[in-house]
């Protein structure tokens, strides 16, 4: 099959390429999925709604960490290799995991329960900030010319086989564990289990061989020409940034946000809101190679421009009638609508960002405006949805925070591909003697 990876680089290198990529994935969904067990365990009040935002926020918190991962240990692997950079972000990000894993709850411990909780996702985020770029930019450097789009897309695609699995254990847990039994302490086995595949991937990942592309540069940036190429990239950042926007809310919102979403809002069944956001993992992971395909056929712009246009104009219509009448069925048929919005223009847009960064500080720009989004929107996208109803009492109100984040990403996309043609990058000077 033409489009296959196989036909430069073998599946097998793409797997270990995203392997560590699904990890970073599977840990963030998994206190996504139990943040009102953690909640309970870790941050303990007497108002349940206080209690849930302190554990909402304490998963935003993670993603604060991801622009300082993002300059450290982009710059690092720019000047170093792609290679060792992915390497060192799976060990850090197992180390964060297994910190959430094994720590006593708050009334064991006190105070420093919910302290090394905080420490462990600052350390996932630390690391996180550049696994997204590392992998991306690895893939796009192996691509065969005029595959690009669906190389790239595979990052994002493993990241929803982490989905399927997260939500698969949660369906299989509830089924042999009492509500009570998951609250004490069932939630803590997905992190044991995250951390029991460490090890394997650790070993595919070690195999990676560095890319052809980064071998063959002649000069390769020191830590300051890489920071000074930043500085003077900046705009190209910043609408980078905005692009992921939407990329960033609206997958957080239909991954990680449904379980809290449907059980505290809609009220309905536990395993129902983990058998949907299954769903949404297979939708997001059909959609996106088939839309990085299409993009590298069509373009990039025609389908960023489409697919916002299309979530401003359904997204508050779609969660608006989903509240009216709160059912799985409901629940199911917005998300996959949604879903599919966002692995259209997801697609797309991860390689959109690849090609758009300098060469020479390729893995520190798209960290840093990735890492960004999904600090400043992305990663609150729960915290901040509950706090939009709570506060307007308006149940479709998070409809509304999709709007602003597709909003983003249609100015960016207008921004970067102004004038018919895509904005350039400036290229890096280096120091002479």
């Amino acid at each position: 099959m033409s489009n296959s990876p196989s036909q430069q680089h073998g599946f097998r290198t793409v797997f270990r390429v995203v392997s560590g990529n699904f990890l970073e994935m599977y840990d963030f969904m998994v206190y996504g999925f139990y943040a009102a067990a953690i909640a309970k365990t870790f941050f303990p009040s007497g108002n349940e709604f206080a209690s849930l935002m302190l554990s909402l926020a304490t998963f935003g918190a993670g993603f604060l960490m991801r622009p300082l991962g993002a300059i450290i240990l982009g710059a690092y692997i720019d000047h170093h290799g792609r290679r060792k950079g992915l390497i060192m972000t799976l060990v850090l990000m197992a180390l964060g995991t297994l910190l959430i894993a094994c720590v006593p709850g708050y009334a064991s411990i006190g105070v420093a329960a919910p302290l090394l909780v905080l420490a462990g996702r600052l350390l996932q985020g630390f690391s996180a900030g550049v696994e997204l770029g590392g992998v991306s930019v690895y893939l796009a450097e192996i691509a065969k010319p005029g595959k690009k789009g669906f190389y790239v897309a595979w990052q994002s695609a493993s990241q929803q086989v982490a989905v399927i699995f997260a939500g698969l254990l949660g369906v299989v847990l509830h089924a042999k564990l009492s509500p009570e039994e998951m609250g004490e302490w069932g939630w803590r086995i997905p992190f044991l289990i995250g951390c029991l595949i460490v090890p394997f991937l650790f070993l595919i990942r070690r195999s990676l061989e560095e890319t052809e592309e980064f071998k063959t540069r002649k000069h390769r940036p020191s830590i300051n020409e890489i920071y000074r190429s930043m500085l003077e990239n900046w705009r190209i950042i910043v609408a980078g940034c905005m692009m992921v926007v939407m990329t960033t809310v609206s997958f957080y919102m239909i991954t990680a946000y449904t379980p809290t979403f449907g059980k505290t809002v809609l009220k309905l069944d536990d395993v129902d809101n983990l058998i949907v956001t299954m769903c949404v993992g297979l939708s997001n992971f059909i959609w996106l190679p088939l839309m990085g395909a299409l993009s590298d056929r069509v373009g990039r712009k025609p389908l960023l421009v489409i697919f916002t246009i299309l979530t401003l104009l359904t997204a508050y219509p779609a969660v608006s009638w989903l509240v009216a009448e709160p059912s799985f069925g409901r629940l199911l048929m917005v998300e996959l609508w949604l879903s599919f919005l966002y692995g259209s223009y997801n697609g797309a847009m991860v390689v959109t960002l690849t090609e758009v960064m300098p060469p020479a500080v390729r893995t520190a720009g798209f960290s840093l405006a990735y890492s960004l989004a999904t600090a400043l929107f992305g990663g609150f996208t729960p915290a901040i949805a509950t706090y939009l109803i709570h506060s307007t009492g308006n149940k479709a109100a998070p409809g509304l925070w999709l709007m602003f984040a597709a909003a983003c990403g249609l100015i960016a996309t207008l921004v970067i591909f102004r004038g018919g043609r895509q904005h350039a990058y400036v290229e890096p000077v280096a120091k002479t003697a």
